[in-house]
């Protein structure tokens, strides 16, 4: 029925709800499918970014405001960002009005299979990383949705023998009706939007929802060394592969003693050494063998694999070296946006660590962080809105070198680099998302780096 009415979409009424980029794209791709499109936002036209690109392509604008009267249009679409308790979101439901996500528009019109990849940590690198390996084998493939690059944006383009390769997000799988991924990854799981979701249970059900719709020929790659993602596997219809840094595996992709082994089909092949990666630290290990595992399953050969994972440098904002400057050196981890991600992030370090952290609150409990913080950790500068709640954290446990910058980002970087000397490093990894004080992480990011090379 869905789909039914995606492909005879011209003429009809659609209200698409958010105007960020991915609001954006999904109006823009409606409309030139002869939709009568309707891109409506809370904020108003100077809050938002790139207007006049959606209004030239024939969309009216609801900004300030939802539309009151939703029972004329055929189809809504929301925006990720979006939370769906929300009354437009009520009012469609009562109208009957479909509400999809901009995945779901982009699965209905893409020709080619999805490989996708989701969890609470490394999804970006994890997908960078397998579309870097498809570049690396002369497979061509699309790579997008919450990496930063809509989905629509290029899927119509690509043939059928291409991959969509796309990171998706909780809050895009939260609308998924359809969608159907032939490979997809569930890396782990750990607290995180839980200000959204509310219980780990719904977080991990919502997760899921990657492997709808799966079948015996598709494939379902689980994390064996997380125990919630592994206990999800019966309830799975595709086959299911795993991966692992720390079990020997009967089929998937593992460590055995210092190097990567793809065990599938009664056959074990050596893949690569582990010291042989680019990129470092137990997180990365798991990204490259989650990595590797998909793009095996999808006919990439394993020397391939290897000499990919050999030259693959990493992701912006994910451990990024930023320089070194008077013998200390600045790391930008501002996709550090939970608690988890920055243990990854502090487990890597390798000299006395002066720390950034705080930001927009999602609920997170900072005590995890406490044992590496006391070994790692020489001096922390909190900002943001969670900066009083990791500053009790911090007390509790009797550290007390931190000092607050309120929500001054350039006093922020001016007191960690005073704190820092010769053989030092400055992490930015927050453990927060950055929604209080920028418009994302990269934002966020970019401002550290441009005040390091300014002020260090």
């Amino acid at each position: 029925m869905l789909n039914e009415l995606l492909h005879n979409i011209s003429g009809k009424n659609v209200l698409v709800i958010g105007a960020g980029l991915s609001g954006r794209e999904a109006a823009v791709f409606l409309a030139a499918k002869g939709a009568k499109v309707v891109l409506a936002d809370n904020k108003q036209a100077s809050e938002l970014e790139g207007l006049p690109v959606v209004e030239n392509a024939g969309v009216d604008l609801c900004l300030g405001q939802m539309p009151e009267d939703v029972s004329g249009f055929a189809l809504a679409v929301i925006s990720p960002g979006v939370p769906l308790a929300i009354p437009v979101v009520a009012a469609l439901d009562t109208a009957r009005v479909p509400l999809i996500g901009e995945l779901e528009l982009a699965y209905h019109y893409s020709r080619s299979p999805f490989l996708a990849i989701t969890g609470t940590n490394g999804k970006t690198t994890t997908t960078t990383l397998l579309g870097y390996i498809l570049q690396q084998a002369g497979r061509p493939c699309y790579v997008g949705g919450n990496i930063g690059a809509a989905l629509v944006d290029g899927v119509e383009q690509l043939a059928s023998d291409a991959a969509v390769v796309a990171e998706l997000s909780s809050f895009q799988l939260e609308t998924a009706v359809d969608f159907h991924a032939h490979i997809a990854a569930f890396l782990n799981l750990t607290p995180d939007h839980l200000y959204r979701h509310e219980t780990m249970e719904n977080y991990g059900n919502i997760k899921t929802k990657i492997f709808a719709h799966q079948d015996k020929d598709d494939f379902a790659v689980l994390n064996y060394d997380d125990a919630m993602v592994r206990s999800y596997a019966p309830r799975l219809s595709g086959t299911v592969v795993y991966f692992s840094r720390k079990s020997e595996l009967e089929c998937g992709m593992f460590l055995k003693g210092d190097k990567i082994v793809w065990r599938f089909g009664g056959i074990e092949q050596e893949v690569i050494a582990a010291a042989d990666i680019l990129i470092k630290g137990p997180h990365n290990l798991e990204n490259a063998l989650a990595a590797s595992a998909m793009a095996a399953l999808y006919g990439v050969e394993l020397s391939v694999i290897a000499e990919a994972l050999k030259s693959f440098p990493g992701v912006e904002h994910r451990q990024e070296p930023v320089g070194e400057f008077n013998g200390v050196i600045y790391i930008n981890d501002s996709k550090g946006t939970n608690p988890d991600s920055t243990l990854y992030a502090l487990a890597a370090c390798e000299r006395p660590t002066v720390l950034i952290l705080g930001g927009f609150s999602k609920g997170s409990d900072f005590h995890d962080l406490l044992p590496l913080i006391k070994e790692k950790v020489k001096h922390i500068v909190l900002l943001g809105e969670t900066a009083d709640v990791i500053a009790a954290t911090l007390d509790e446990a009797g550290f007390t070198a931190y000092e607050h910058a309120g929500y001054d980002f350039t006093k922020c970087v001016k007191l960690a680099i005073a704190a820092a000397e010769p053989g030092d490093e400055v992490l930015l990894s927050p453990a927060c998302a950055s929604w209080d004080m920028f418009k994302c992480f990269e934002e966020r990011g970019e401002e550290f780096k441009r005040l390091v090379k300014e002020l260090a």
